[in-house]
């Protein structure tokens, strides 16, 4: 993508550990212990337990280790020599990579710009490597951004080849996102990124779901109306939440005018989303997140 902003040094050596294991006395010891003896400098630490006795704990650091991209071998070692003693799962990153993102989209805008605004600002640690739409209107958009745009378009009786050909645009990339793209993906779909695809749904789940909700809202006479961002799951509309976020409204607001409120709402939802799943702030807990924002 172009107009991506250089490398930041900041970041060179950052690294990021996230750890989830049946809680027990020692672990946060045990981790700290291991990064003191690499000569890693802890600069952030969130953790979280479901139940001191006989839940599940979770954890993310952020640490600073000189030449981290060199020595990232040796502390995965470190980290796997401490799996079976606590039972640990773990993904260790690097905050200098930048995550490749695809994203969906159908004909309105305003999440796409969004994104790409946060992305060319450096807000947004990512690359948008392309987008994806079952119209053409909004190929201006990602070509003024250097961000190549692919036109798939769906019926009834194509739907499953327009899918596979859209997951063959898109290749291998480490997230995937519905900014409004207004077509239910199928249970394959999901399973190709399974917590690595984000949607952002006009309502304040699990309010009104489906595709209408704004005039589902005024039918009912709302005086809240809000956006979720959330995984993809099979089930419509019923993945884990990551972010919400409401406006109020009231008698007077017709639906034009909830959507019109709506979009703002469903702009800043999203991109939030977005930048803590990059950033490993986000961990899928069943049908819940963990959020260490």
């Amino acid at each position: 993508m172009t107009g991506v902003p250089a490398p930041d040094p900041r970041t060179a050596d950052v690294g990021r550990l996230v750890v989830r294991c049946p809680d027990r006395p020692g672990i946060v010891a045990a981790l700290s212990g291991l990064m003191a003896d690499a000569g890693a400098n802890i600069v952030d630490s969130q953790q979280h337990s479901s139940d001191p006795a006989g839940g599940t704990f979770t954890l993310r650091l952020e640490f600073v280790l000189a030449d981290l991209a060199a020595r990232r071998a040796e502390l995965e070692a470190r980290l796997e020599a401490l799996t079976g003693e606590f039972q640990l799962t773990w993904r260790l990153t690097l905050a200098a990579d930048r995550p490749r993102v695809a994203v969906f989209v159908s004909k309105t805008d305003h999440v796409l710009q969004e994104l790409l605004y946060r992305v060319g600002s450096g807000d947004l640690r990512a690359d948008i490597a392309v987008v994806v739409s079952n119209h053409p209107d909004l190929e201006p958009v990602a070509r003024a951004h250097g961000v190549p745009f692919h036109h798939v378009p769906v019926t009834p009786d194509t739907k499953a080849e327009a899918e596979a050909r859209a997951l063959e645009l898109v290749g291998d990339v480490d997230l995937v996102v519905l900014a409004r793209y207004m077509q239910i993906v199928s249970a394959d779909f999901c399973a190709r990124f399974p917590e690595r695809l984000i949607n952002i749904h006009h309502s304040f789940l699990p309010a009104f779901v489906g595709a209408n909700p704004y005039q589902a809202a005024a039918d009912r006479g709302v005086k809240l109306i809000g956006a979720t961002a959330h995984y993809v799951t099979a089930e419509l509309d019923a993945g884990p939440i990551i972010e919400q976020e409401v406006a109020r409204i009231d008698h007077r607001a017709t639906v034009e005018d909830m959507r019109r409120v709506g979009r703002y709402v469903e702009r800043q939802v999203l991109a939030q989303a977005v930048t803590w799943h990059v950033e490993d702030r986000v961990i899928v807990d069943g049908a819940k997140t963990i959020v260490f924002a």
